[in-house]
C-alpha cells in the first residue's frame, strides 16, 4: 500500500516539474487512501486551478476548510483559490465568495 505522505510528496515535485496532470493524479491517489488528509486537498486546489478546473479545486479548497476549521491559513487559500476562479471566468460571485472566506481568516486569525 502506498503512503498518502509519499504520494503528497511526489506530486509536489511533479508540480514543480510543470507536471500538473500526474500531479493531480498522485494527490487524488492520496486523497484515496487518506479522504481526510487536508494538505493533499489544498495543494489539489492549487494544481486544479493552474489546470482551470475552477469548481474542482474550490470544492478540494472548500474540503480542506470543513477539515481544518481552525485554520486561518485555509481559510486564506481558500479566498485565493475564489479570486483565481474570478480571474479565470470572471464571475463576480467568486468576489464575494473570496471576501467571506477572508473574513473568516481574519476571525479566526484573531482567537489566536
Amino acid at each position: 500500500m502506498s503512503d498518502p505522505v509519499k504520494l503528497y510528496d511526489e506530486a509536489d515535485k511533479l508540480k514543480d516539474a510543470g507536471k500538473l496532470e500526474e500531479a493531480a493524479a498522485k494527490l487524488n491517489e492520496a486523497l484515496t487512501l487518506d479522504p481526510g488528509y487536508s494538505l493533499a486537498h489544498s495543494a489539489l486546489a492549487v494544481v486544479l486551478q493552474k489546470l482551470g478546473q475552477h469548481e474542482e479545486a474550490i470544492q478540494h479548497a472548500r474540503r480542506a476548510c470543513e477539515l481544518e476549521q481552525n485554520d486561518p491559513f485555509s481559510f486564506t487559500a481558500l479566498s485565493v483559490t475564489y479570486q483565481r476562479a474570478f480571474a479565470g471566468t470572471q464571475n463576480m460571485q467568486y468576489i464575494r465568495m473570496a471576501e467571506d472566506a477572508m473574513e473568516q481568516s481574519r476571525i479566526l486569525q484573531s482567537r489566536h
